[in-house]
């Protein structure tokens, strides 16, 4: 993560906010730095999903979440993103990276996020995460009763079973030789 020094002070300061359960959208201010743009002025889009790391932590961090993952040895990882812009953030722009977990099914953790400034979405990503240990990927039963359950009302939109299924490659244990 090239963040390493905005992580560090988010994990501090992420400690001093009011507390969320995992399951409430978070919400973290930023401001587009130099570091952040490209050479067209407005931030770069690799960058974004950088910054959206810093909301997952900082949801993480205030719910409890990452305080036990840690203690349990595990690891949260990306296992597919994607992504959609709408308009540009531009150097010294404030704006806002919201999060909130969608669903899950029986491989990942899906999350939604969106930068937002005044007022309206600027970009919206969704991102399938995992909670992996030495051993391996922790399953939804063991995260489930580290963390409770979801609320009954959150149901992952169909279309995201969708997307999982057609961006998948496949598993680590099985070949994926690279032709075009």
């Amino acid at each position: 993560m090239h963040l390493i020094l905005r992580t560090l002070l988010l994990l501090v300061t992420s400690r001093r906010r009011s507390a969320l359960s995992i399951w409430d959208a978070g919400s973290v201010r930023l401001r587009v730095l130099l570091t952040d743009i490209d050479i067209a002025m407005h931030m770069n889009n690799g960058m974004y999903f950088s910054v959206f790391d810093l909301g997952r932590f900082d949801l993480m961090v205030r719910s409890g979440v990452w305080r036990t993952m840690r203690r349990r040895g595990w690891s949260p990882v990306a296992a597919g993103e994607t992504i959609s812009f709408r308009k540009s953030l531009t150097l010294g722009l404030r704006y806002t990276i919201e999060t909130r977990i969608i669903g899950l099914d029986e491989r990942a953790i899906y999350f939604e996020q969106r930068t937002v400034a005044d007022g309206e979405i600027y970009a919206r990503a969704f991102i399938a995460t995992r909670l992996v240990s030495s051993s391996g990927p922790i399953s939804n039963g063991e995260i489930i009763a580290a963390f409770g359950a979801p609320p009954e009302d959150l149901v992952l939109p169909a279309w995201i079973h969708e997307w999982r299924l057609n961006n998948a490659l496949p598993s680590t244990r099985k070949p994926a030789p690279h032709v075009w």
